[in-house]
């Protein structure tokens, strides 16, 4: 039972990064955005999460730090692909690239420096319940954010007349522009969310998961976060299940190694991406390609529905 509940809780921690850049990169792409600058936008999060941290001793101030560093690169692409029509693509490598070099210069005077993680939960009784009590009642504050962003997000999607028209800029924006929305104000804001969010994901990293930072430690979380989204629908709740799917694998080729299981480690290692990559080509078998409409500028498949 002890092993279980320690797997559970790593499980927990390995997808709460997933989670919280996934919830962003739907609400973007739900506006019609494709945004592939999720991994710089996340090791930038983390670099400059750990050094707000590293200087004033308040994780509160290095996740703030984060979002504004994810924001930061947000802003940057919203005016590349937004106010310039520069190719998303193209605009979204470039800045996943800018973003993992600029934070190795940021993060360079902190490696092998250490921070103080995120306290966890304590709820008297509660939390010392068997089992159930730390998984439930036990974890630190970026786990329960990231659940209540996503029913957030549900909500405002699927119960917002804002939620609506984003909806509606996303599956056709002529015809909401023809209604008089702002379609590049929507699409801005949902692109600075997405930033924020994946911001927040990567200072998680440094904050919660490892109380340290080294360059490049994302390990191509962003691009996970981004076939979470097509692995979801475009469903937010799907992507809680895809997200603790995927990190359920990271850590179950961790245990793998640990048990010296006959298995190449370089092979456990490429498990996560592998599961990414399979997943990704059974949704595209699944629908054919056929019958389905993408948000305008994503050429996706997309079907809508809750």
């Amino acid at each position: 039972m002890g092993l279980l509940e320690a797997i559970i809780l790593s499980v927990i921690a390995a997808s709460t990064p997933l989670l919280l850049a996934a919830a962003g990169e739907l609400v973007t792409e739900r506006a019609g955005v494709l945004n592939l600058g999720i991994e710089g936008m996340m090791i930038m999060g983390a670099a400059c999460g750990f050094a707000g941290a590293h200087f004033t001793g308040s994780v509160i101030i290095g996740a703030v730090c984060g979002i504004l560093a994810g924001g930061f690169m947000a802003a940057l692409f919203a005016a590349l692909t937004l106010g310039l029509a520069v190719n998303q693509v193209a605009a979204g490598l470039a800045l996943t690239i800018f973003g993992i070099g600029l934070s190795g210069l940021i993060g360079a005077g902190f490696v092998g420096e250490r921070i103080e993680t995120a306290p966890h939960l304590h709820l008297p009784l509660l939390t010392d319940i068997p089992f159930v009590g730390r998984i439930a009642f036990g974890q630190d504050g970026f786990v329960y954010m990231s659940l209540a962003l996503v029913i957030g997000i549900w909500w405002f999607l699927y119960r917002t007349r804002a939620g609506l028209i984003l909806r509606a800029v996303g599956d056709n924006h002529v015809s909401a522009h023809a209604l008089g929305y702002p379609v590049l104000r929507i699409r801005g804001l949902a692109v600075l969310f997405g930033g924020a969010c994946a911001g927040l994901g990567g200072a998680y990293l440094p904050l919660a998961y490892t109380p340290f930072f080294i360059s490049g430690m994302t390990a191509g979380r962003g691009w996970i976060a981004l076939a979470l989204v097509v692995f979801a629908s475009w469903r937010p709740t799907r992507v809680v299940i895809g997200a603790y799917l995927f990190g359920a694998v990271t850590i179950l080729q961790l245990h793998a190694q640990a048990l010296s299981l006959p298995i190449p480690s370089q092979f456990m290692s490429s498990l996560p991406y592998l599961a990414t990559v399979v997943v990704l080509i059974a949704i595209s078998r699944r629908r054919g390609l056929a019958g389905s409409a993408a948000p305008a500028s994503l050429g996706l498949v997309f079907v809508p529905d809750r």
